[in-house]
């Protein structure tokens, strides 16, 4: 008997087939390398100076097609003399150059107010009433009492004339005629106490009207109509505050003062500028009045005052100020745009921009600046060239070419293409030129030369190219 054989069922998985690598994900990476390696060249290519010509590494095409060969481009401005300010920065606080407390001067029941809060009034205008009738009265009674002493003097003028024929005719005692004399003189002291009474009744008649007592602005009201008010309140009706002119209130180091004293004495006139709190704007233009009579020896400062005629009505009292004194004016002085100061180890310093194109560092003593401009006391002369825009790219020696300050990298006008570039230091502007394509199955034409280093691409399938 025959035994057949059956081939053998696995009940095993089949082993799973390899895995491969993710190829997205390594393309991925070389990727991003071949970008950073790409904005590094870049990067190194705008911001690496080329060599400078006739030094190793500047070959025929020199200095990677960048025009003028390692060329940094800066603005430059000269030195030149002029005036500049002195001035002495301070602190203030702006103060109403009067304020009255207006009060009434009489004890009555006021009837009205004749101004409105915030008012501007005139000296002498009207601002409130007071109840006039009971110092009519006075007056009145004044009147009266002296026109009857007025009656009896004339009585005793006319019996002293009498007694005076008949002493002369020895009909009366002389005692008489004396004592008549006497009478009349009382009257006449009557008289004159009346019209003084007569004088004070009208006087506190115009007391009953309250006016201005100075010129200036009206502030909130103390006291409503109809309340009784007397001499001697503390609060008054209204506060009046003159507000042009205004003065200002500042104060300076007492190191300074010295040279403000010496400007008073000399009999000039000082000019004070009032700025805002951020000095964004000037408020006034003031002049110098008077100089506190003692320093603050607290601070270490001595208090100015300055008079503003406010006609803007900028100033406000109480308000804070940014104060500027000019103490003088330096004529003559060589002056430098302020940017091109720049600060070392060793002190202030400029780039000086030679005749052959190259820059050099100049240390410089600057004293005060004003206006953008730095006053230059040692180092520089009139006519000398300093780098304003562009030294943070410099060190001694290095080749420049001048540009305007708001232009590009380099000089205004387009380069040109494959040719040889302007020499270092040229601005000069250049036309763009471009070579015809030469059809043929080669990608880069071998016979292109210049300079600049520049090279151009034909098509593909003998297709023009672009340049």
């Amino acid at each position: 008997m025959s035994t057949s054989t059956h081939p053998s069922v696995s009940t095993t998985n089949p082993p799973a087939p390899p895995v491969e690598p993710p190829r997205k994900k390594r393309r991925t990476g070389w990727i991003w390398l071949l970008a950073a390696l790409a904005i590094g060249g870049l990067a190194w290519y705008m911001y690496v100076p080329a060599p400078a010509a006739g030094t190793a590494g500047a070959g025929k095409k020199g200095g990677r097609g960048r025009g003028p060969i390692g060329d940094v481009p800066v603005a430059v401005a000269k030195a030149h003399r002029g005036n500049i300010p002195v001035y002495l920065d301070g602190l203030g606080s702006v103060q109403a150059f009067y304020t009255v407390n207006v009060r009434t001067r009489v004890d009555g029941q006021l009837m009205n107010v004749a101004v409105k809060e915030g008012d501007f009034v005139n000296e002498g205008e009207v601002i409130a009433q007071v109840d006039p009738r009971p110092f009519q009265v006075q007056l009145e009674q004044a009147e009266g009492t002296m026109a009857r002493d007025q009656a009896l003097l004339a009585n005793a003028h006319t019996d002293l004339a009498r007694y005076q024929t008949l002493l002369a005719q020895d009909a009366i005692p002389k005692q008489q005629l004396d004592t008549q004399r006497a009478l009349v003189a009382q009257y006449e002291g009557s008289i004159k106490t009346d019209q003084a009474n007569i004088d004070n009744a009208k006087l506190q008649l115009t007391y009953a009207r309250v006016t201005a007592p100075i010129s200036g602005r009206i502030g909130l009201r103390q006291v409503d109509p109809g309340n009784i008010v007397h001499a001697s309140d503390a609060n008054g009706l209204v506060v009046i505050t003159q507000l042009q002119p205004i003065s200002v209130l500042f104060t300076i180091p007492e190191d300074n003062l010295p040279q403000v004293l010496k400007k008073l004495r000399a009999g000039a006139s000082l000019t004070v500028d009032a700025y805002n709190r951020d000095k964004s704007e000037k408020l006034d233009t003031c002049k110098l009045l008077t100089v506190d009579n003692a320093i603050d020896p607290q601070t270490g400062t001595s208090r100015l005052k300055a008079v503003c005629p406010n006609g803007n009505h900028a100033l406000f009292p109480n308000q804070f100020v940014n104060v500027r004194l000019l103490v003088d004016n330096l004529p003559n002085q060589v002056l430098i745009p302020e940017v091109a100061v720049q600060q070392g180890a060793n002190g202030p310093y400029v780039y000086v921009v030679g005749d052959d194109a190259k820059v050099k560092v100049t240390s410089v003593k600057v004293g005060i600046s004003e206006n953008n401009n730095a006053q230059v006391l040692s180092g520089l002369t009139e006519g000398d060239a300093v780098v304003t825009d562009g030294a943070d790219k410099l060190q001694d020696g290095a080749k420049v070419r001048i540009r305007e300050l708001g232009t590009g990298r380099g000089a205004p006008g387009k380069k040109k293409k494959g040719g040889g570039g302007a020499g270092p230091g040229n601005s000069a502007p250049t036309t763009e030129t471009t070579t015809p394509a030469t059809p043929g199955p080669t990608a880069t034409n071998p016979n292109t030369t210049g300079g600049g280093g520049g090279e151009h691409k034909e098509g593909r399938k003998g297709k023009k190219n672009t340049p």
